[in-house]
Parts: structure tokens; C-alpha cells; sequence
């Protein structure tokens, strides 16, 4: 029986070893260059709170088991994850842009600011950029589109992972400042819930104006 579990624990290993290969695709591809970043964002759809992105540069000498695209991890797993990326990356960056800003720039261009900052943050330039199915203006770094990437990268996916919880956690703290609009609980997606709060309170600072005009006038609050 002990040796059946650990037979089905060295399979389940080689399975995720084998997963994590077909990730390793453009880094293997790129291998020539010594730093290599993932670059990705989270928060583009929201009715609320900012954008954020990440730039994480792996260190090609560890191997982080389970990295994948953000939105296929539970919660407790993104969490490890961020951890384990942020401990053992040669370095990551992390960009906000605020939802006054995205009202001002729009959501695109807001993005690629997040993008710009996340690599900016960075303690070392990286010399290649994997970046998940966008072309950043205004960066003098060769840059690599990938579509899906962050299931396709382990460098997009540690980016994907690292912006997504930055922020929930941001998320989670604007849910103490208003409480009425469950942050916590929608990080700021427009759910029946958080429409019905916004239809019922108005707006609250970090809401995106633009994208809120069509479910409440925008009477100040």
C-alpha cells in the first residue's frame, strides 16, 4: 500500500516535470540571453481599483513546481506560489496604475503603464521580454509576444501570479475602507452584487468612472 502511494506520487512528479518542460519552450528558446522576463497584468476588466502588472525574472537554475496561468490556481496556491516566487527570483518588479488614471488615459494605455513601471521597479534591466499577447511601447528591451502566454511561459506565469495576488491583497484592503461593495469578495468585478451596492451607494473613490456610466449617473460619490 506505501509503495502504491509512492509510485503514484513519483508519477504525479514526472507529470508536472513534463508539464513544466512544455512551459520552459521560450526560455530554452531565449536561453542566449541572461536575463529573460515574464511581463503580465491583472485587473483590465474591473469596474474598480487599479491595474496591475509584474515583470519577475526567474533564476534559471530553480525549478518552481506548479507555475501556471494565474486563473487556472486556486487562491491558496497562488498564494504559495507568490512566495516561493518572490524568495527565489533573481529579481521582480511590480506596476499600479490607478483607477483616476485609467479614467484618464484609458484602460490600454493605462496597461502598458503598469507594464512599463513593473519593469522599471526591477533592481536590474532584464535583456529579453516575454510578454503575454502584447507589444509594450516605449520600452527599449527586445520583446517577445506571446498568446496565452502565461500558459504557454514559466516567466509569464510567475508574472501572471505575482500581479494577480499584489492585487487581491489590494483589493482585500479597500474592502475595509468600503465595506459596502464586498472588494474582498469581487476584487472589484462586476458582479450582481457589486452592481446592485454601486446602484444602491454610488460610486466610492476607486471606482473607474468610465467604466461605471452606463449603471449609475455619476453623482459625485
Amino acid at each position: 500500500m506505501k509503495e502504491d502511494k509512492q509510485k503514484k506520487l513519483q508519477e504525479k512528479l514526472a507529470a508536472e516535470l513534463e508539464r513544466l518542460k512544455t512551459m520552459q519552450e521560450f526560455e530554452e528558446k531565449y536561453k542566449a540571453y541572461t536575463y529573460i522576463a515574464g511581463v503580465d497584468e491583472v485587473g483590465r476588466g474591473p469596474l474598480a481599483g487599479p491595474v496591475v502588472a509584474a515583470c519577475v525574472i526567474l533564476d534559471k537554475n530553480k525549478q518552481i513546481l506548479y507555475l501556471n496561468d494565474s486563473k487556472k490556481l486556486s487562491e491558496k496556491k497562488r498564494e504559495g506560489l507568490y512566495t516561493e516566487i518572490c524568495d527565489s527570483a533573481v529579481a521582480y518588479g511590480i506596476g499600479i496604475v490607478s483607477p483616476a488614471r485609467i479614467d484618464e488615459i484609458n484602460i490600454l494605455n493605462a496597461t502598458y503603464e503598469a507594464m512599463r513601471a513593473a519593469i522599471s521597479n526591477l533592481k536590474l534591466k532584464p535583456d529579453i521580454l516575454l510578454n503575454d499577447a502584447v507589444h509594450i511601447p516605449e520600452v527599449d528591451i527586445k520583446q517577445v509576444s506571446i498568446i496565452k502566454g502565461d500558459a504557454k511561459s514559466v516567466s509569464i506565469a510567475a508574472a501572471s501570479i505575482v500581479a494577480k495576488v499584489s492585487r487581491d491583497r489590494l483589493m482585500v484592503e479597500y474592502d475595509s475602507l468600503y465595506p459596502e461593495y464586498k472588494f474582498a469578495k469581487n476584487k472589484g468585478y462586476g458582479t450582481k452584487e457589486h452592481i446592485a451596492a454601486i446602484k444602491e451607494h454610488g460610486l466610492c473613490p476607486i471606482h473607474r468612472r468610465s467604466f461605471v456610466g452606463n449603471i449609475v449617473a455619476d453623482d459625485g460619490k
